[in-house]
């Protein structure tokens, strides 16, 4: 099975993302938010609730839908594509989501910036130009183009891997490089719905938005470890989008 074609290989090359609809089916995701409303306390019919911009879930267990989503065969086929089999480690949970409300004021969170993707050997967490991680972004509600989606700078990657280049640093201070080195880069939303997962280069320069429709926005954000650093000798699509022009 290949989920993705060969164009939609190219565009991750070009571009360092990928969109993967219906990584699992419209329902699936529908049932992970179900479990995601019931972790958090709130209600979709109960708009007085939604108080902040931001409430952040967390999936520890890998429970029914969101387990589902996590170990989706499409999903694993798609990173074997990208990362090359054997290039990933498998992940039983969807880690932290997001949760973003409309009609409060805005989180201050919505800066340009790639995700740490080193671990160091303290246990602390930095951004290199030789990354451990790659990045999803899973959907488990529709998100059109007022409901906070995902801003991604398209070719990103390449501004990112040459500001970075074999250095190791803090969170902030790569994300004011990647920046700066992404000024020029057009802008794509990550848009989709319920079951549509977005494969991220580590590299990629990426950054949350104001939500300014009506519905909460569900989006998982995590890291997939990658079995070996990234390399600029890879043949990879992943290691081939760092450096392709």
């Amino acid at each position: 099975m290949h989920p993705l074609d060969s164009e939609q290989i190219q565009s991750f090359v070009s571009d360092g993302f990928v969109k993967l609809e219906a990584a699992v089916p419209r329902e699936v995701g529908d049932q992970a938010r179900e479990l995601l409303w019931r972790q958090i306390g709130l209600s979709p019919e109960d708009p007085a609730g939604w108080t902040q911009p931001v409430v952040w879930a967390t999936d520890h267990t890998g429970e029914g839908a969101l387990g589902q989503t996590i170990r989706s065969p499409r999903l694993a086929a798609a990173l074997d594509q990208i990362c090359g089999a054997g290039g990933w480690a498998p992940r039983h949970t969807v880690g932290m989501v997001p949760i973003r409300f409309p009609n409060v004021a805005p989180a201050d969170d919505r800066g340009w910036h790639i995700d740490a993707n080193f671990g160091r050997p303290d246990g602390t967490w930095a951004v290199s130009g030789r990354p451990e991680t790659m990045l999803l972004l899973i959907l488990f509600s529709d998100v059109g183009p007022d409901d906070a989606p995902t801003r991604i700078r398209a070719g990103s990657q390449r501004d990112s891997a040459g500001a970075l280049a074999d250095g190791v640093f803090d969170f902030m201070e790569a994300a004011g490089m990647v920046e700066r080195a992404s000024s020029e880069r057009p802008v794509v939303h990550a848009t989709g719905q319920p079951g549509d997962i977005y494969l991220v280069h580590p590299f990629t320069v990426h950054a949350a938005q104001e939500h300014l429709g009506t519905e909460p926005r569900f989006m998982s954000q995590l890291p997939v470890i990658l079995t070996s650093p990234l390399t600029p000798e890879g043949s990879t699509p992943l290691a081939r989008a760092a450096h392709s022009r």
